[in-house]
């Protein structure tokens, strides 16, 4: 029978490579949200400006916590476009939508990158480890918050 530590050591791997996807889903969302800030326009220009100014600089942090832990974990962190774009649930936009839709588009990809955290908390849960849960635990709750901050602009 395998000790606490035997088993946690056992599923790093599998930790690793769901922090891997969650390391990805952030950076695309990261990327995503720098490109409408630049690129908006329209009767809400400078509120919706600042806002996406405000999460992709939160999540240009995560995104070195979240590789570091990767790193902790005794992998290495994905870091190239190739790899992201193999791990990633959300998908790049092409062109400059319209405001309404950026907005919709960046709702969206925070619920994505919450159903990828949900996942690597649940595999760092049965791998007992917590340190990857508490950054899960906060990283949902970073886009659980944006999220709702997204839908409450459009929402009439």
């Amino acid at each position: 029978m395998k000790t606490a530590a035997e088993t946690k050591a056992s599923s790093q791997p599998a930790v690793a490579a769901a922090l891997g996807r969650v390391l990805a889903d952030t950076y695309t969302l990261y990327l995503q949200t720098h490109n409408f800030h630049w690129n908006v326009t329209g009767p809400y220009f400078y509120a919706l400006h600042k806002m996406f100014e405000e999460q992709y600089q939160e999540m240009a942090a995560a995104v070195d916590e979240i590789a570091e832990r990767i790193r902790a974990l005794g992998a290495a962190a994905p870091g190239t476009y190739a790899e992201f774009g193999r791990l990633a649930s959300i998908r790049e936009v092409s062109g400059v939508p319209e405001w309404s839709t950026m907005v919709r588009t960046l709702a969206d990809g925070n619920d994505v990158a919450v159903r990828t955290l949900r996942a690597a908390r649940n595999a760092a849960a049965a791998a007992g480890d917590e340190a990857t849960v508490d950054l899960t635990v906060q990283r949902t709750q970073a886009h659980e918050k944006n999220a709702w901050m997204l839908r409450s602009t459009i929402e009439r």
